[in-house]
């Protein structure tokens, strides 16, 4: 979304926002919240690895979309991840993802799976709408193929108030800036990086990288410079072209950072919150062939660029626009179906016959090749999610009611044969044809607002947008 378009959208109001139109930020999708972009998040760095190897998973976010249900569970479900994988949820606080991973750093029993999620709120025409942003970053914590050891970590807390969100608030409540800055960053982030340096034996002026998540302009420009950290080492605060992605933000400064790092080079990663926490990583020689599938710059350079304020608005619930009567249905999950169902549906799991090799979802009980026949015992589970794909027929549907009109559905057809009609999502300016390359993307199939239960499942989009 544009910056310029929100601040027009308050001009009447709030003019000054003017002064923080600069660039665009990052928003979720009427069907994207904190759980689908920890799966996209995670997809982008587990890659082919055999996804069996991950032990423990652990996801840090303020902004989940239950407040009694495990979101650590369904995103395992949708990785495909191993049932005996042990999980764990992070949260209340903004350094919430530099805690855990240093938990993880020092609890990982084989390889870990560490995600920070968020997708910040802001009332509309304030600082926190127009400079907020959404995102994931993911991390695998092993043995092998190590880009990043971590040198040293330190944390400290303080009962330092910055801002807070009531339970069951919709916005943050936030304080003085200048208090915040000068006597919360200045004070505690200098004190606390210094003794991690220290225990790291790392001098300051040696800080090829210094990543500070944070709301607040300037913040890190002061802080390296306290810290006698070079001025070049300042990382990307990836404003201009996301926003500030709140728990996430630090751990996605750091994917990015990653992707420009060489061997050797120190990185100092600080979050704030309640106190804070630092740790001190040095990349390895892997890191010369570190080359993630999408990583931070894919996801920025992939963006669909909007000017439509009020879609911000109405995928985050701030307007309630009239649907009409369509949009009056109601829908209801039935836990144990899905529950018998979650072996296919949670990780789009085909079955593909042993006798002809056909591929087929949902998994009949006899192969669907007439020709066959063969019963289920005879298929072997085959995963969809990353198979190429492209448009086999499409449809654009402004009848049927949906958040995010017009409704696309057709039929995909994917590489190895499967065949299956998909809704179709982020269809940007291009639009579809029959043969548009597509991917799959984890995203949230319907709301029952009734019972407020959100349903998950798998999407088709066009690779560019």
């Amino acid at each position: 979304m544009q910056r310029a378009a929100i601040a027009a959208a308050h001009q009447w109001m709030a003019p000054g926002l003017r002064s923080q139109a600069k660039g665009q930020r990052a928003f979720c999708s009427w069907d994207e919240d904190s759980v689908t972009m920890a799966v996209e998040a995670a997809r982008d760095v587990l890659g082919t690895r055999p996804r069996d190897q991950i032990t423990t998973l652990a996801l840090a976010s303020t902004t989940l979309p239950f407040a009694d249900l495990q979101p650590t569970a369904l995103v395992a479900g949708a990785l495909g991840l191993a049932r005996t994988v042990s999980t764990l949820d992070l949260g209340y606080s903004q350094r919430a993802a530099t805690s855990g991973l240093i938990a993880a750093f020092k609890q990982a029993d084989g390889p870990a799976l560490f995600i920070a999620s968020e997708r910040p709120g802001g009332k509309p025409a304030s600082s926190q709408e127009i400079g907020g942003g959404a995102g994931a970053a993911a991390f695998t914590l092993g043995d092998e193929g190590v880009i990043a050891t971590l040198l040293a970590s330190v944390s400290s807390t303080a009962m330092f108030v910055d801002h807070f969100r009531a339970e069951g608030a919709s916005f943050d409540y936030f304080w003085e800036e200048r208090w915040i800055r000068d006597e919360g960053y200045l004070k505690l982030v200098t004190e606390t990086v210094k003794t991690a340096l220290q225990q790291a034996g790392v001098a300051a002026g040696d800080v090829s990288h210094f990543v500070l998540g944070s709301p607040f302009k300037g913040v890190a420009t002061a802080l390296i410079k306290k810290l006698g950290i070079p001025e070049a080492a300042e990382a990307n605060a990836l404003q201009e072209t996301c926003g500030y992605t709140g728990v996430a933000h630090g751990l996605l400064m750091l994917a990015h950072v990653l992707e420009q790092a060489k061997p050797g080079e120190t990185i100092v990663l600080a979050g704030f919150g309640q106190g804070v926490d630092a740790l001190v990583l040095r990349a390895t020689d892997e890191i010369g062939s570190f080359a993630p599938r999408r990583g931070v710059s894919g996801a920025l350079a992939d963006a669909q660029i909007h000017e439509a304020y009020l879609r911000l608005l109405s995928y985050q619930g701030g307007v309630e626009l009239e649907w009409g009567m369509r949009a009056e249905k109601t829908v209801k999950t039935a836990f144990t179906e899905q529950y018998r169902s979650s072996g296919q549906l949670a990780s789009f799991v085909a079955g593909k016959c042993g006798c002809c090799g056909t591929v087929q979802f949902p998994q009949m009980p006899y192969c669907v090749n007439p020709a066959c026949n063969a019963t289920r015992s005879n298929f072997t589970p085959h995963p969809l999610f990353d198979e190429g794909a492209q448009v086999l027929t499409h449809t654009a549907d402004w009848l049927t009611y949906h958040p995010a009109p017009p409704l696309y559905v057709g039929f995909v057809q994917f590489d190895q044969g499967a065949r299956l009609l998909m809704e179709m999502v982020d269809v940007g300016a291009a639009g579809l044809d029959v043969g548009t390359p597509l991917r799959m993307v984890f995203r949230v199939k319907d709301i029952d607002k009734t019972r407020g239960y959100s349903r998950y499942f798998w999407k088709a989009t066009p690779l560019q947008a």
